[in-house]
């Protein structure tokens, strides 16, 4: 029976994303891209018309998105885009310029020859995506550059942590990452990171990661400073 299925084409394969997965991505991304502002209440039967999906997937999305940390829900409003405030984005800021500092001091004491390379990998891949001006690709590329960074040393407990944090900090990279010459100066950062690990200078390596991540803790900053002044 099977195999004559098969045969006639009859046999029904599952798609590569469901509903539910499609659904998630597409609203995820629209909160990273501003669609949706923090504040903004998000309707179930508006968001049930414009995703093209039920009203079940939809409150499995929301719920999905409130465990990220990217939706909250607030008595007499419902559920809402989470704000993003300068306290909890310096909190962030905190538990990642520890990790990733950590994380770039043990690679450079590693004697593992293809860290470097591997990192090179992404970075080319961040820089793809600012000269196309797909800032999705510069997210992908930027996480796939920092898992590199604790995976090679085994430090996969500390990726779990940032990990549970991905979604915040790319909410407070698709702020910074579009501001004046981060396209420059941001590779040039994570640059010097590299370099450091192929020189396999531990104390450089762990100084220019922090330097790194206290730049984009400034900058976020200054964009939260900015609009309290609206």
């Amino acid at each position: 029976m099977d195999s004559k299925a098969a045969k006639s084409g009859m046999k029904v394969e599952r798609p590569a994303k469901t509903l539910r997965e499609l659904a998630l991505g597409n609203l995820r991304e629209a909160i990273l891209d501003g669609v949706f502002k923090p504040g903004d209440r998000l309707v179930e039967r508006d968001l049930c018309e414009q995703l093209g999906v039920s009203r079940t997937i939809v409150r499995e999305v929301l719920r999905h998105l409130e465990s990220e940390g990217l939706v909250s829900t607030q008595v007499g409003k419902g559920p809402i885009v989470a704000p993003l405030d300068a306290d909890i984005a310096q909190q962030i800021y905190e538990v990642r310029g520890a990790l990733e500092a950590m994380a770039a001091r043990l690679c450079a004491e590693s004697d593992d020859p293809t860290i470097a390379p591997a990192l090179d990998a992404a970075l080319a891949g961040i820089r793809d995506g600012y000269a196309t001006g797909d800032m999705g690709h510069v997210l992908t590329s930027t996480s796939e550059f920092y898992r590199v960074l604790f995976s090679k040393v085994n430090r996969h407990v500390a990726w779990e942590i940032v990990n549970m944090l991905t979604v915040r900090i790319n909410h407070l990279r698709s702020m910074t990452i579009k501001t004046d010459k981060r396209d420059v100066e941001g590779p040039a950062q994570m640059a010097a990171i590299v370099e450091a690990i192929r020189d396999r200078d531990g104390a450089r390596a762990y100084h220019v990661a922090t330097e790194h991540v206290t730049s984009a803790a400034e900058i976020a900053m200054q964009i939260f400073a900015d609009r309290q002044q609206r």
